[in-house]
């Protein structure tokens, strides 16, 4: 069994935002596989099975800054080894649409990543979803990683969220890429 973490935040409000990416790629990639998702209260989380039983796409329902109680539930539930986990989130230090890959490291400045780190340790797999674009550099973080894609972005978004899934497809498949898109 491996877990597929979907970073973002659980309200509604926060839909289309650049912080809830990771939600957005699992969304897809659910609706393309037919899942349907079920709220999982003792793993604070809505999950869903993939149809060949390899994978569990999981989308914490803490707030992003907490993801790493409900990926540690998980992986101690279903005894998942860091290695097994594979996280997608956005990614501010990266360009619009590009994706960077990492087998382990830093949190690099992601509070959800530092708190997955805390929990389960810097082993876990990412796929960095850039969200960076001309107007990033002047706004506050937090703000801007909250802000609604432009209408330009959300044009190229299933190009980006055509590549994420991939590279879930090589994680899924013990080929995980190393690599930048």
């Amino acid at each position: 069994m491996k877990l597929i973490i979907g970073l973002g935040n659980p309200e509604k409000k926060y839909d289309n935002t650049r912080h809830n990416i990771g939600f957005a790629v699992l969304d897809a990639l659910g609706d393309e596989q037919g899942i349907k998702w079920q709220h999982k209260g003792k793993f604070k989380a809505e999950v869903a099975e993939l149809s060949d039983k390899s994978a569990l796409l999981v989308k914490p329902t803490t707030y992003y800054n907490l993801v790493g109680e409900s990926v540690r539930a998980l992986a101690d539930f279903y005894k998942v080894a860091p290695e097994d986990i594979l996280v997608v989130h956005d990614e501010l230090a990266l360009p619009f649409g590009s994706i960077r890959t990492r087998e382990k490291g830093s949190d690099a400045g992601n509070n959800g990543m530092k708190s997955i780190i805390q929990h389960v340790g810097p082993t876990v797999r990412r796929i960095r979803i850039g969200t960076s674009n001309e107007h990033s550099e002047y706004m506050d973080a937090a703000a801007f990683v909250l802000g609604n894609f432009t209408p330009e972005e959300k044009t190229k978004l299933p190009e980006t969220i055509k590549n994420a899934h991939r590279l879930i497809d090589g994680f899924l498949s013990d080929k995980f890429e190393l690599t930048t898109v």
